[in-house]
């Protein structure tokens, strides 16, 4: 069975950083992209930062651009979002998602993802 194993989530001051990392295993399939998504309870889940694992090219949101870094590990099919700055508003529940959808644009279209992780909490106090 495929596994999505997040990890690095907690409670920061506004100003502070926290890295999240994402491992999956346990898939047949190469992975194309990997993806940070948040949602805040009542609102629609929305797309952080993704990268392409073969080119390293990546995508963000615009309000976390300059901020944000995701980055791949030299393991396979593991990713981390570096957060900076973090604001009150990023507050959510931040989750990792991969596509194995080879040579299609996954960007932070949802329904193109395949794997899901159950979630890790970001937590930004003012």
């Amino acid at each position: 069975a495929v596994e999505v194993v997040e990890s690095g989530g907690g409670s920061v001051q506004a100003g502070g950083s926290l890295t999240l990392s994402c491992s999956i295993s346990g898939s047949a399939y190469t992975m194309n992209s990997m993806a940070w998504f948040r949602q805040v309870p009542g609102e629609e889940r929305e797309g952080v930062a993704v990268i392409y694992l073969n080119s390293g090219a990546t995508i963000y949101t615009d309000s976390v651009q300059g901020r944000f870094t995701i980055s791949a590990a030299d393991a396979e099919n593991t990713v981390f979002l570096q957060m900076n700055s973090l604001k009150p508003e990023d507050t959510a529940m931040y989750y990792c998602a991969a596509s194995v959808l080879l040579g299609v644009r996954s960007d932070m279209d949802e329904s193109l993802y395949n794997y899901w992780g159950q979630g890790t909490q970001v937590i930004v106090s003012s």
